[in-house]
């Protein structure tokens, strides 16, 4: 059903994904408690800066492609940043609504609403879409 490989490729983009999300996260709640933003505002910034080091792990280490990638680096950063700003959207919609409809803390609201856009859709549209190799070309493995 998975192969070793898929299986690999998954846990290397969870990787990236929580390294980036821990960047975003943190820097959301530092922007939010301690600078006063919104915190729709500060997930706008902090989904930024978490999604340029995203980017670059799953680039240059889970997605890496010694044949080559189906799209040049400019035409990635464009698709990744539809990505971006698809997922940030859904992050601060299901935050705020999961506050303001069911009085759940942002924090927590947030951490709820990441685990279904991670999943269903930033995932899935990174593997296939932003990252695509061309043809059946082995995907280089990392050391």
């Amino acid at each position: 059903m998975f192969t070793k490989k898929a299986i690999l490729t998954f846990l290397k983009a969870q990787v990236a994904a929580f390294l980036g999300g821990i960047t975003d996260y943190g820097l959301m709640i530092l922007l939010t408690e301690a600078f006063k933003l919104h915190f729709a505002f500060s997930i706008l910034i902090s989904g930024t800066v978490g999604a340029i080091i995203n980017f670059s792990i799953n680039r240059f280490w889970v997605f890496k492609n010694k044949s080559g990638y189906s799209s040049h680096i400019n035409s990635q950063l464009l698709k990744f940043g539809l990505v971006v700003l698809g997922s940030i959207s859904l992050k601060s919609f299901g935050t705020l609504i999961l506050q303001n409809a069911f009085q759940i803390d942002y924090r927590i609201g947030r951490v709820i609403t990441d685990l279904f856009v991670s999943y269903g859709f930033n995932y899935p549209l990174i593997k296939y879409w932003v990252f695509r190799i061309n043809g059946k070309q082995p995907v280089l493995e990392s050391d």
